[in-house]
């Protein structure tokens, strides 16, 4: 019976990373739509929206019939029901992506307002930060958990520096103010995303510690590698 329950949270887990490499590619593929302005792009994301849903149903029953059938204890309990929250940022960061590819829309229907630069950049840390919460919480790992939620100060960094130059270029031109909002808030849906992944990386050490590291937290707080 004990074996059967692992083996039926390494399935638990497995269906999460399944889920979770769907958002990835959404993230990806809204991204791409926006830099090399293809609109057709934005299609798949809409598509495979409906592929994160059906996961998130899945899941969540499974998570609940697990808690009512098996009731785990101690760190099996955490696992749970940190998985519960992580199914829901998932979902989230989904959403995040279909409001990106929304915005590209409208984007690709004018003319390009300047190079994109920074935004593919932010992306790119985002998904970094997303793909390693989950492998910390696949490894166990909660100093690479820990280094996740550091990573998120340079991502408010970027989002910031974005919104200070689009602010610029609304001010000397007012024809450009729609475009610049909706760059501002597709960099918002990308700083969005690195907080979801925030959000997994403290659910995972607190699976591994049993430690609540959310609100206002300190570094020296945070689990270290060395």
């Amino acid at each position: 019976m004990e074996r059967h329950f692992d083996e039926e949270l390494r399935n638990l887990k497995h269906r999460l990373l399944e889920m979770a490499d769907v958002a990835q590619e959404m993230i990806s593929i809204a991204i791409r739509s926006l830099v090399e302005r293809r609109e057709e792009l934005t299609k798949e994301v809409f598509e495979l929206e409906d592929r994160v849903n059906h996961y998130e149903v899945e899941l969540e029953e499974e998570c609940i019939r697990l808690l009512s059938t098996r009731q785990p204890v101690a760190k099996d309990l955490r696992l749970i029901t940190a998985t519960l929250k992580i199914i829901t940022d998932l979902e989230r960061v989904a959403d995040q992506a279909v409001n990106i590819a929304e915005l590209a829309t409208y984007l690709l229907k004018e003319p390009p307002l300047k190079p994109l630069i920074d935004i593919p950049h932010m992306a790119t840390l985002a998904q970094r930060m997303l793909r390693n919460s989950l492998e910390a919480f696949v490894r166990h790992d909660a100093a690479l958990a820990g280094e996740v939620c550091r990573d998120d100060d340079e991502v408010d960094r970027i989002n910031d520096q974005i919104f200070r130059e689009l602010l610029t270029y609304m001010m000397e031109d007012p024809k450009s103010i729609t475009r610049a909002m909706d760059l501002i808030l597709v960099s918002r849906n990308l700083e969005r995303i690195a907080d979801h992944a925030t959000n997994i990386a403290e659910d995972v050490i607190f699976i591994e510690e049993g430690k609540n590291i959310k609100h206002h937290l300190r570094d020296e707080e945070l689990p270290s590698s060395i």
